[in-house]
């Protein structure tokens, strides 16, 4: 999912207060304070707050280091490694760090590559840039740290959020415009990831016992053709109908994914959770048989002992398979949306997945070789 932060560090706090409780209350993810706004900003309501904070005495839930130094071109970069090394001991020091950098040049652009590695969360500044220092940040550091853009408008925000296909992790806004805020907030929730959704010819139904299952519970009403991307190998996520659809033998329960046992995968944005880890509060993605996709909190989880069955389907040539709880009420997706049972289902038959040729390391897709059955 994409973050969206909102600075609102500088100036008197009653210009600030205003844009901090919209922040609040438009579900903003974090918003960027001064370290001595901190008690003030969480009196507010329950928001994640970031605080410049250059010598770790501060009790913010975000440390951001970098401001009135090297980070914002306060100080001169040397160039020397023991600068960097220098910088990341103090990006380090807590538990939840960013490193704000303003990067004015190609020196500091390499000065945020090498620093991120110290850092939770990396906030790049542009000056007279907008694009190709954030396309080569995105493509160097992919995966290993969030990327956190500077931005002053929903334009910047939209740009940022969409450079090179995969775009920026999140953006940080600076604006007292609240319609901006609201705009971005907008874009980045119904517009987080259109997601490629192809057919599956099915190989294999069949049942083969007794297992934990998982029912996701949300706080979302889902409708035909939604579900969530399951899985039991690391390339392939089938979509699971929400059970929605009318049953003589129970009534709909449109919040619910009956996801499959306890060891598969739920799929996120290039990222990977197992089912057996999901627990009331975390975020998960919703996913329409389009492609389009939103994101849901967990409500509950369900976990009991259920009969279950084995669907193995072919993409490409290559298989997939996931697991099943062995009920009627219990559907993948056809093409075109339509729902279909498991158990009508048969070999041959075409269902929706998420395919991609990827092995996993602690649920992030990686390149190298992988063999699972």
């Amino acid at each position: 999912m994409k973050s969206v932060w909102i600075k609102a560090d500088e100036g008197p706090w009653e210009e600030r207060k205003p844009i901090i409780t919209f922040a609040l209350e438009s579900g903003a993810d974090c918003v960027l304070v001064s370290e001595a706004d901190i008690d003030a900003v969480k009196q507010l309501g329950t928001i994640t707050v970031a605080a410049f904070d250059e010598d770790g005495g501060g009790h913010a839930d975000i440390r951001v280091v970098g401001k009135r130094g090297e980070g914002d071109g306060t100080l001169p970069l040397s160039g020397s490694a023991n600068e960097t090394a220098d910088y990341k001991r103090l990006v380090s020091r807590t538990s939840e760090s960013a490193a704000y950098v303003v990067v004015s040049d190609k020196a500091h652009e390499q000065f945020a590559q090498e620093v991120a590695s110290a850092c939770d969360h990396l906030i790049v500044i542009g000056t007279d840039w907008k694009v190709i220092p954030l396309e080569n940040l995105i493509a160097a550091l992919k995966g290993t740290v969030e990327i956190i853009a500077g931005v002053r408008s929903f334009e910047e925000a939209k740009t940022a959020l969409e450079t090179l296909e995969h775009g920026a992790d999140g953006v940080l806004l600076d604006t007292n415009d609240l319609s901006q805020i609201a705009k971005t907030m907008d874009f980045a929730r119904k517009s987080e990831h259109v997601l490629d959704l192809v057919p599956a010819t099915v190989t294999t139904v069949r049942p083969v016992g007794m297992g934990d299952r998982v029912c996701i519970d949300t706080c979302s009403l889902m409708m035909s053709g939604e579900g969530m991307l399951i899985g039991s190998g690391a390339n392939g996520f089938f979509l699971v109908h929400a059970e929605t659809e009318e049953s003589p033998y129970v009534a709909p329960r449109p919040f619910r994914v009956n996801a499959g046992p306890v060891h598969a995968y739920i799929y996120e944005n290039g990222k990977t959770r197992y089912l057996s880890e999901l627990e009331a509060g975390d975020e998960v993605m919703i996913v329409r048989s389009n492609g389009e996709t939103r994101q849901g909190v967990v409500g509950r989880i369900k976990i009991e002992r259920r009969p279950l069955i084995l669907i193995e389907a072919e993409v490409d040539g290559t298989s997939i398979k996931t697991l099943l709880q062995n009920a009627e009420t219990i559907k993948l997706v056809a093409e075109g949306g339509t729902p279909i049972a498991v158990t009508a289902l048969k070999p041959g038959d075409v269902v929706l997945v998420h395919f991609e040729r990827v092995a996993r390391h602690f649920g992030i897709g990686v390149e190298e070789t992988l063999i699972e059955r």
